[in-house]
């Protein structure tokens, strides 16, 4: 006998879930052992299971323990939150389209590291990071209040032409001062390629509690999201404020997409595609869908920097480049498919 169908929209989450985060820590275990150097794969096991010879060698310690534990842990915090924050706001907005760029996270980011270097010679790591999160979190701020206000306060429209419009000033602006700082424009110009070369532990502490700040606000906002995919009218009958709801999760997704941007620079696809995942493997329940979504992110991310490593070894691809080219195709054969695009529909 076959078994019984579920409820509509329902689908076991705990299978899928598990295999995603099995995973995530086999490309994770993968991240230590690969690299540009010359430190071997073999090698670097040694020094995971604590062969004392390799302990002892300073150059596969620096390469596994230095470089590549970092990168890797920063591969699964932007994963995370990259695609937390792109299923948060296509629910929000019901648009299967949209992404952090449309709150002006990613061009308020640029314009506040354009300032820190050309205005305060802030041209460190750790000060770029902090220029790089206040500025995309400052840009999401004005955004939400631009879309305060009125009856359509918080409304998907009004986010996204205050988002849209906000993004090209802060692009205007920050093409304006590069014009006339050449050595702004190359520090710049590494940065905004979007990688996760160069990323340290002492990099990554300071943002954890504005990622888990922005998580929880993200999960605590699913049930209302939940009743917004029925429409505004269904959902206030619920009990929910559709306005309030939406700048709530433009607030969760500020804080997530300004940590990404803060240490790998802007990087396009990842939180448009992940939901699409998620939702074809979750179905309608909101909270499984950020689950999902965010661990099918951190993997596509590990997986991506793992083999910007290897492409033209010994030299490193941006990983952001290597989403843009699977990404782009991807985004047309889902465009393209009706059985996929039905499934990415909020």
């Amino acid at each position: 006998m076959k078994p019984e169908p579920g409820p509509r929209g329902r689908r076991p989450v705990a299978t899928p879930a598990l295999l995603l985060l099995a995973l995530l820590l086999g490309l994770g275990l993968l991240s230590l052992l690969v690299g540009t150097g010359p430190s071997s794969p073999g090698r670097a096991w040694d020094y995971l299971l604590g062969d004392p010879s390799a302990r002892a060698d300073a150059g596969l310690r620096l390469a596994v323990a230095d470089i590549r534990l970092p990168r890797t842990l920063a591969a699964v915090l932007v994963g995370v939150c990259l695609g937390t924050a792109g299923c948060l706001l296509q629910a929000a907005t019901r648009n299967p389209l949209a992404e952090t760029g449309l709150l002006g996270v990613n061009s308020g980011a640029a314009f506040a590291v354009v300032a820190g270097l050309t205005f305060f010679h802030a041209d460190s790591p750790p000060a770029l990071l902090v220029w790089a999160l206040a500025g995309g979190i400052g840009a999401s701020a004005v955004v939400l209040l631009l879309a305060a206000g009125g009856r359509t306060a918080g409304s998907p429209l009004r986010l996204v032409l205050a988002g849209s419009a906000l993004g090209a000033t802060f692009h205007g602006l920050t093409s304006y001062v590069l014009l006339g700082t050449q050595s702004t424009f190359d520090v710049y110009r590494y940065w905004t390629i979007g990688s996760l070369a160069g990323v340290r532990d002492t990099d990554l502490l300071p943002l954890l509690p504005v990622a888990a700040a922005g998580l929880l606000v993200a999960f605590g906002c699913a049930r209302p999201l939940s009743a917004l995919a029925l429409g505004d009218d269904s959902a206030r009958s619920l009990g929910h404020q559709p306005g309030r709801v939406r700048l709530l999760v433009a607030g969760a997704v500020s804080l997530l997409a300004g940590c990404a941007v803060a240490v790998a620079g802007p990087i396009a696809f990842l939180g448009l595609l992940a939901p699409y995942a998620a939702r074809a493997l979750a179905g309608a329940r909101m909270t499984a869908q950020l689950l999902l979504s965010a661990l099918v992110a951190a993997d596509v991310l590990i997986l991506a920097d793992i083999l910007a490593r290897v492409v033209i070894r010994p030299w490193e691809t941006p990983v952001s480049v290597l989403l843009a080219f699977v990404g782009g195709p991807l985004l047309v054969w889902i465009a393209r498919s009706s059985r996929l695009s039905t499934a990415g529909a909020a």
